[in-house]
């Protein structure tokens, strides 16, 4: 009998947090869809529900990577830089003849891939680093990327692609096309990213990182993370585990940069800079490190808080940073922590005990 009860207790506990990280994002995605078709959404809010969706995607990556693996990355815009000119790049070159949702697709797949590429190449080095220093690493590795890509000159017209770096010799047949511009990086896209394209990614990301973390391959990130000569006395691939969650995390980025690029007519490189990545950070870090549900809240609250204070004019930003600090607080507060356990036990207790007349 305490088999039975107990049984149904662990497993709801186990789904529960998914389930609620799912209901958001759906409930969200119906509310907002249909107060866009009654018109009940401002053109404001209706230009930030993409950026969000992109926002929430590489938050969650980023937790993967910082929560669940104990890696401080500060490269995560990086690899959404590196998605988002992929997929700009592929959609301008397969051009008007492919439909919209098929090139939105397809260029998402793209930055995926060519990020997680460069997630594990520069994962090579940088996971044999610890602390600060894999930190400061990652921050240089996306100083890098950006320059790299700032000083990129590359069209494309009936002769095929053209090249160059640093200088632009870059010289097209009538009706080419200049798809990236250096510093003025990609201009002329078409916007194809939609806002149920953007729900779609987010569900599929959360599907990959739960995933992930249940698994066996899961259990071996956070034992690794939690004490790496225990995890090595027991025959784990400390490298492997890190490298697993890093190209995870990588991938989701490309693929958030993806769908945040072509929702954008022009976008510059300058955009995916480092300020960019701590963003990133202070979603997850304010979600609560691990916690996937919590990512998404705060991304979506933090994203939208700027605008919603845009009528306090030059009080704004300095209400934007007093919020931060009360958020940080309370939710490092000893005694809010014990009373959100105590909750949270009293209802799991509840959820057991219910079971058990049941069974």
């Amino acid at each position: 009998m305490k088999t039975k009860m107990k049984m149904p207790a662990l497993l709801s506990g186990k789904y529960r947090g998914r389930t609620v990280s799912y209901s958001i994002v759906l409930v969200s995605w119906l509310i907002l869809e249909v107060m866009m078709h009654t018109g009940n959404l401002s053109s404001l809010f209706t230009s930030l529900l993409v950026p969000v969706c992109c926002y929430v995607v590489a938050a969650i990556g980023l937790n993967l990577n910082v929560g669940i693996s104990g890696e401080l990355n500060l490269g995560q815009a990086c690899f959404m830089s590196v998605g988002a000119f992929t997929a700009v790049c592929l959609s301008g070159s397969l051009g008007p003849a492919v439909p919209s949702l098929a090139r939105l697709i397809l260029s998402i797949v793209a930055g995926a891939l060519v990020a997680t590429v460069f997630g594990i190449l520069i994962g090579i080095p940088v996971l044999k680093l610890e602390g600060d220093y894999l930190a400061i690493v990652t921050l240089a590795f996306g100083q890098i990327v950006k320059s790299l890509i700032t000083n990129m000159y590359f069209g494309i017209d009936s002769n095929g692609f053209h090249f160059s770096f640093v200088d632009n010799n870059v010289s097209l047949a009538a009706g080419g096309k200049m798809l990236l511009n250096g510093p003025m990086g990609a201009t002329g896209t078409d916007r194809i990213s939609t806002f149920t394209a953007g729900i779609i990614l987010i569900i599929l990301s959360l599907i990959v990182v739960y995933h992930l973390i249940y698994s066996r391959s899961g259990r071996a990130i956070m034992a690794a993370r939690d004490n790496r000569i225990a995890a090595e006395s027991v025959g784990i691939a400390i490298f492997k585990t890190k490298m697993l969650a890093f190209g995870v995390s990588s991938c989701l980025a490309g693929a958030a940069g993806a769908l945040y690029g072509l929702n954008y007519s022009t976008l510059v490189p300058a955009k995916f800079d480092f300020n960019t990545s701590i963003l990133l950070l202070v979603y997850v870090v304010l979600g609560g490190l691990g916690n996937m549900t919590g990512t998404i809240i705060a991304t979506i609250v933090l994203v939208l808080l700027p605008e919603l204070l845009r009528s306090m004019q030059d009080y704004r930003m300095l209400i934007y940073a007093i919020v931060l600090i009360l958020i940080m607080l309370l939710t490092n507060n000893e005694t809010i922590r014990v009373w959100g356990q105590k909750l949270k036990n009293r209802f799991m207790t509840k959820g057991g005990a219910a079971h058990g007349r049941e069974s």
